[in-house]
This record gives structure tokens, C-alpha cells and sequence, in this order.
């Protein structure tokens, strides 16, 4: 829009530098209200440019949190061990307390598979509906 606003001053300069066409529409006043907006889109530029800096500074600082994060709970159960209550406090999974998954296993009642899948046909055409 400024760029226009812009290329429209220059047109209706080459006309009358000083055109007024009544109700506040004066070459001047375009002019100033051009000049206003260039003003505030280059803070916003500015403003824009700080908040990538600090975005960026932002997602260094949350890596390096992530990384402290993870140093503290394995010093954690460094010292007090993985079967510790501290490790578990501490917000890790106390090695005898973990799920052990073998190969193989046969699905848990939440993945497990029909073992029956029926067609039935309906209105709509054929469906199929599976059931346990």
C-alpha cells in the first residue's frame, strides 16, 4: 500500500504540487500521512528484527535447558542409581520399574487385531465391519 501510496503522490505532484481537492485531500496531507506510515513501518521492521533476535537467543537458551535437564537427571542417577527412589523423584524411570518389550510379543488389548471381519451390505453399497 505505500508503495502505491507512494507512486500516487508522485502522479498527482506532476499535476500540482500544491493540489487541494477540498475535504482534507491535499498533496501535502498525502504526503505527511505517506511519510507517517513509512515512520511506523520501519519500527515495526525494528521491532520485528528484535523479536527474531530473541526468538532466536530463546531456542539456543531451550536447547541448552534441554541438554542441563538431561545432564541432571543422569548425575542424579549417577549418584544415587537408576533403581533409586531419588532417580524417580528426580522425574526418571527407576530401571526396575521399566516396561521390558520383547520382540515378538503378542499385541496388548489396545492394538489388538479382529479376529473376525464381516461384509455387510447397506444402502450406501458394501461395508465392512470387523468385530472380536
Amino acid at each position: 500500500m505505500l508503495e502505491r501510496a507512494v507512486r500516487r503522490a508522485a502522479s498527482i505532484n506532476s499535476i500540482d504540487p500544491k493540489l487541494d481537492l477540498g475535504n482534507g485531500l491535499t498533496l501535502p496531507a498525502f504526503s505527511t500521512l505517506i511519510e507517517t506510515m513509512r515512520s511506523k513501518e520501519n519500527a515495526y521492521n525494528s521491532a520485528l528484527s528484535s523479536l527474531d533476535k530473541l526468538y532466536r537467543e530463546m531456542l539456543e537458551t531451550e536447547d541448552e535447558l534441554g541438554d542441563m535437564t538431561e545432564h541432571m537427571l543422569m548425575a542424579v542417577g549417577t549418584r544415587y542409581g537408576k533403581s533409586s527412589i531419588e532417580y524417580g523423584m528426580a522425574g526418571g524411570v527407576p530401571k526396575n520399574q521399566r516396561r521390558k518389550g520383547l520382540r515378538g510379543e503378542p499385541p496388548t488389548s489396545d492394538t489388538e487385531q479382529p479376529s473376525f471381519v464381516a461384509s455387510v451390505e447397506g444402502k450406501n453399497g458394501k461395508k465392512t465391519v470387523a468385530t472380536n
